[in-house]
């Protein structure tokens, strides 16, 4: 697949088709436990996230497996064996297609547009340091796309378990998915949902992801919750600040 990352495509035992993402990737250990953790917040509070899963890969398959190496700066490595990070591909590549991109005169036939209002509420809970990444995907015989957010694994500022906050980060790249944001109201129920949500519940969802993602300091992992239940009560703050940046992403804004 394409990406930092060198992610593999593989057909999981539950017969989906996951995006692979190894413990020895080029980017971070910690991505992968990004991508677990922030999947998992992005549906405690409702968004279309792609479905996240640890997905084990065995010795033999990577034995056995030419295509499972990783490209580094100094020649290529095999894929580690043992638990991964998986994100189930959006559609069977056997029934329906997906895109990356989409051009404008198509967006119309995205039927969930709006929550693109709704992942910029999650990337600056966890101060995304990437460029919002997003699928749009369709049933063979659908003519509406549904958008799909994937690729979290800069969440929390990569492997760094920080939040150095900038207005134009963790934003998609393109305004006009912005343009039906007229005020608060079109940022909920997602970020009263954030506001909201229960320090036990960012508990529950570190405590899945597996130590070894994170070297086993769960005193890391608990810092970085602490910030997370912190930084529930900015995430307004943080969008005016996007909204007020040189982007001018909601030209439809209306000030009361």
């Amino acid at each position: 697949m394409r990406g930092g990352a060198q992610a593999h495509l593989m057909r999981a035992a539950d017969g989906f088709f996951y995006v692979v993402k190894f413990r020895n990737n080029p980017q971070h250990l910690r991505v992968l436990a990004n991508e677990l953790l922030a999947a998992r917040l992005g549906e405690a509070v409702g968004l279309p996230v792609a479905a996240a899963e640890v997905v084990e890969v065995s010795d033999w398959l990577v034995e056995h497996t030419e295509e499972l190496t990783i490209h580094l700066a100094h020649g290529a490595v095999r894929c580690e064996p043992g638990l991964q990070f998986g994100s189930r591909y959006v559609v069977s590549p056997l029934e329906g297609q997906v895109f990356d991109y989409l051009p404008w005169a198509m967006m119309e036939r995205v039927r969930n547009l709006e929550t693109f209002a709704g992942i910029l509420v999650l990337d600056k809970w966890t101060c995304n340091a990437n460029g919002r990444q997003a699928t749009f995907w369709r049933k063979s015989r659908e003519r509406k796309y549904t958008v799909t957010f994937i690729d979290q694994g800069y969440c929390f500022n990569a492997g760094e378990w920080s939040f150095p906050d900038s207005p134009l980060r963790g934003v998609y790249a393109r305004n006009e998915v912005y343009l039906g944001v007229r005020g608060w109201e079109q940022f909920e129920p997602w970020v009263t949902r954030v506001e909201e949500l229960e320090p036990g519940r960012i508990y529950e969802a570190a405590g899945q992801v597996p130590p070894a993602w994170y070297e086993n300091d769960w005193e890391a992992m608990e810092k970085l919750v602490e910030q997370l239940i912190k930084r529930r009560g900015r995430v307004r703050e943080l969008i005016e600040e996007f909204r007020k940046s040189s982007r001018q992403p909601f030209p439809g804004w209306r000030i009361n």
